[in-house]
């Protein structure tokens, strides 16, 4: 398993990994509208495995009819966290941080600290904006990761992507994010935030389930 953690008071926002908070949707961060849906995409490891792998080379986005730029890996390592599985023993990790992977086109996989540009719209809502890795989990049944907003969105705030082999088989994949409008449009219009999201959501799950089923 590896966890990495990335925290730096550059991104345009302060509740960093609020994410993974279980009552996000109930007391989201001040003045944010948050979203959470999650997707059942199949059963078994080769499910988990492939999903899995699709969601660190950027698949979501990309499927999303994002295009990512300037694609940069934190200048150092980055610190990962020891871990315990159900019976308290600790996890080895499976790789160092020092290996880096790339996807076929020579982008490297998500990594925490790496900052992205990606460029695009949706349903005619501008995404532009420059990205960071927030943070990373893989475990040996869930593997996601989460972005926060740097520069040039038209929303601030973090979105995290998980995918999550249950103990029953069946593989979800997961995505969770809290929006505070920025741009003049959105502040003014606030059901485009909402919007926007939902589009980038369905963009989502058809990258990176083979069935794209219905939300639950």
């Amino acid at each position: 398993m590896r966890r990495g953690s990335f925290q730096d008071g550059t991104v345009d926002y302060a509740a960093v990994g609020a994410t993974q908070a279980a009552d996000l949707m109930g007391y989201p961060p001040e003045k944010s509208v948050p979203a959470e849906a999650s997707w059942r995409i199949g059963s078994g490891e080769a499910r988990f495995a492939s999903s899995a792998d699709a969601l660190l080379a950027w698949s979501a986005l990309r499927g999303a009819g994002l295009e990512l730029t300037d694609v940069r890996p934190a200048a150092g390592p980055m610190y990962s966290g020891v871990s315990f599985d159900a019976e308290g023993n600790p996890l080895v990790p499976s790789r160092t941080e020092a290996d880096q992977r790339f996807d076929a086109d020579g982008t490297p996989y998500v990594a925490a600290g790496t900052t992205i540009r990606v460029h695009g719209r949706v349903k005619a809502m501008r995404a532009d904006a420059e990205l960071r890795v927030i943070y990373v989990i893989e475990e040996p049944r869930r593997v996601g990761f989460a972005l926060g907003t740097v520069s040039d969105s038209v929303v601030s705030g973090e979105e995290s992507f998980l995918v999550d082999w249950r103990d029953n088989d069946e593989v979800w994949f997961t995505v969770r994010a809290f929006d505070r409008p920025v741009a003049p449009l959105y502040r003014l219009l606030p059901p485009l935030t909402k919007r926007r999201r939902r589009e980038l959501f369905q963009g989502y799950l058809r990258a990176i389930s083979p069935l794209y089923a219905t939300p639950a």
